[in-house]
C-alpha cells in the first residue's frame, strides 16, 4: 500500500498526539503527578509520530507476518529512540529521558524492557489500528484536510523554533511565534491536566508507592581540542562515511568476483566507487556504538547482525519506493525475508560490525586525527558538496532510467541531458542487479 505525503503527515500528527496522551497517562500512573512530557509546547510528542510513520512506510509488507513485524517494530522504534536521545543530548546538552535504572540499558537511552513495549504496541497498532486509520483519513474532505495539515505543520515548526531558541537561550525571536508557542503551551497544559485528573482519580489507589520524577542530566561538558576530528564528532563521521562507502564498494566487488566469477559494479552513485548503504551503516554504527566498543565481542556481533539486517531491509524498501527499482534480491538464498535480507548476509553485517569496531575503526580514527585541522576541515566540506551533487545526479539518472523503461519520452533539457549522458547501457553497467518494479 502506498501513501501520499498528506496521509503520512496526518499519521504523524495523530500518532504524535496519542503518544503525548500516553506519556501524560504514564506519568500520572507511575509518577503520581502531572508532567507535560512533550519536548514542545503543543500537545504532541514527535518521536511517536516519526516512529509510526517509519513503521508504516517500511514495515507495511510485514503485515500478517507477526514475528518479523514485532521484531521490525522493536528495532525501528528502538533505533529512533536511541538516535533521538543521543542527538538531543549532543545538541542541547542534557538527557530528556533516562533508563539507567533498568537492566541492560544502552547509555540510558534505550533498554530492552521498553523496546519490547514499544515493539508490541507498534505491531498491535500496525495490525489493528493502522488499516482503520488509513480508511478514516482517506474519507476526509481533501481541501479542508490539506489546509488543516499545513496549518498544523506551520504551528509545529514555529513551536520547534521557539523551543530550541529557549533551550539554547536565543533571544532574537518573533513575538508572534512566542505568542503561538505560549498559546499551545496553555492548551496542552489544560488538556494534560484534565487527562491526569481522570487517571489519578481512577488509578491512585492502585499505586500507593510511586517514585518521584528524576532530574535531568547535567549539561554535557565539551572538551576543546586542537586535534582534527577529536572523538566521535561531525568531521570524523563524514570521513568515516567516505571511507566506509569506498571500502564497502571494494569488499562487495571482490566478494562478487570470488563467488560469481566476474567483476560487477556495486556502487550506489554514478561517479566513483562509493556504496551509500555501507557508508551510512559505518557512520551510524560508529555514532551509536563508539562508547561501547570495549564491550564483549558477542554483544557487538549480535547487535551488528540484528541492526545490520534491519538497516538493509529499510534501505531496500526505501529505494524501491523512491526509485521504483530493486537493487538486490536474495529470493534464491535460504532464510530470506521477502528477498530483501537473508540470514547469511545479516550475519556478515554482524562480523563486519565486530571487525570495524575492534580493529579498523581505532586504526582509522588515529589516522584521521593526524590530519591538519585546516586541511581536514576543507576536505570535509569538499566531500560533502561532491557527494551531495553525486547523489542528486544519481537519483535523477535513476528516475529517468525508470521513466525510459516505462516509455516516457524526454520533455525537458534536463531529461535530454540525462538520456545522453546516462543511457540504459551505462546505468545497467553501474547497477547490474537493478530490477524495475510496478
Amino acid at each position: 500500500m502506498t501513501f501520499t505525503g498528506y496521509e503520512l503527515l496526518a499519521f504523524f500528527f495523530i500518532y504524535a498526539f496519542f503518544g503525548w496522551v500516553m506519556e501524560i497517562a504514564f506519568a500520572a500512573v507511575y509518577r503520581k503527578k502531572f508532567l507535560n512530557r512533550g519536548f514542545l509546547n503543543g500537545p504532541v510528542c514527535p518521536i511517536y509520530g516519526c516512529s509510526m510513520v517509519f513503521v508504516t512506510v517500511f514495515l507495511e509488507s510485514l503485515r500478517g507476518n507477526y514475528f518479523f513485524l514485532l521484531l521490525g517494530c522493536m528495532i525501528v522504534t528502538t533505533m529512533l529512540e536511541l538516535l533521538t536521545g543521543m542527538f538531543m543530548e549532543k545538541m542541547l546538552g542534557r538527557k530528556w529521558w533516562d533508563y539507567s535504572d533498568y537492566k541492560y540499558n544502552l547509555g540510558g537511552y534505550v533498554c530492552p524492557q521498553f523496546s519490547l513495549v514499544w515493539g508490541v504496541c507498534a505491531a498491535v497498532v500496525m495490525t489493528f489500528v493502522q488499516p482503520l486509520l488509513t480508511k478514516l483519513v482517506r474519507l476526509l474532505p481533501g481541501t479542508v484536510f490539506r489546509i488543516l495539515l499545513l496549518t498544523a505543520l506551520v504551528l509545529l515548526v514555529c513551536d520547534f523554533i521557539v523551543t530550541i531558541g529557549a533551550v539554547c537561550k536565543f533571544r532574537r525571536q518573533s513575538r508572534r511565534m512566542q505568542g503561538l508557542a505560549e498559546g499551545m503551551n496553555r492548551i496542552s497544559g489544560r488538556m494534560g491536566r484534565a487527562i491526569f485528573e481522570v487517571i489519578q482519580r481512577r488509578m491512585a489507589k492502585a499505586f500507593p508507592n510511586l517514585s518521584e520524577e528524576g532530574r535531568l542530566a547535567a549539561p554535557a561538558v565539551r572538551e576543546k581540542s586542537g586535534v582534527f576530528a577529536a572523538g566521535c564528532c561531525f568531521h570524523k563521521l563524514i570521513w568515516l562515511f567516505a571511507i566506509g562507502a569506498f571500502l564497502g564498494d571494494l569488499v562487495e566487488t571482490v566478494f562478487c568476483r570470488l563467488t560469481a566469477g566476474y567483476w560487477m559494479s556495486r556502487s550506489s552513485v554514478v561517479y566513483g566507487p562509493f556504496s551509500i548503504v555501507w557508508g551510512l551503516a559505518i557512520a551510524l554504527l560508529t555514532l551509536v556504538l563508539d562508547r561501547y566498543k570495549d564491550k564483549d565481542d558477542r554483544y557487538i556481533l549480535i547487535f551488528g547482525t540484528v541492526i545490520g539486517g534491519a538497516y538493509e531491509y529499510i534501505c531496500s524498501v526505501f529505494t524501491e519506493l523512491v526509485f521504483g527499482t530493486v537493487f538486490w534480491d536474495y529470493s534464491d538464498i535460504p532464510f530470506n525475508l521477502g528477498g530483501r535480507i537473508n540470514l547469511l548476509y545479516s550475519f556478515f553485517w554482524g562480523i563486519a560490525a565486530l571487525i570495524w569496531l575492534k580493529l579498523v575503526y581505532p586504526f582509522l580514527s588515529g589516522l584521521i586525527e593526524k590530519v591538519p585541522v585546516r586541511a581536514g576541515t576543507i576536505l570535509t566540506y569538499l566531500f560533502i558538496v561532491f557527494m551531495a551533487v553525486n547523489m542528486a545526479v544519481s537519483a535523477a539518472a535513476l528516475a529517468r532510467y525508470s521513466e525510459r523503461n516505462a516509455n516516457v519520452a524526454a520533455e525537458s533539457a534536463v531529461e535530454r541531458f540525462l538520456d545522453d549522458h546516462f543511457p540504459d547501457e551505462r546505468m545497467e553497467r553501474i547497477y547490474p542487479n537493478a530490477k524495475m518494479t510496478d
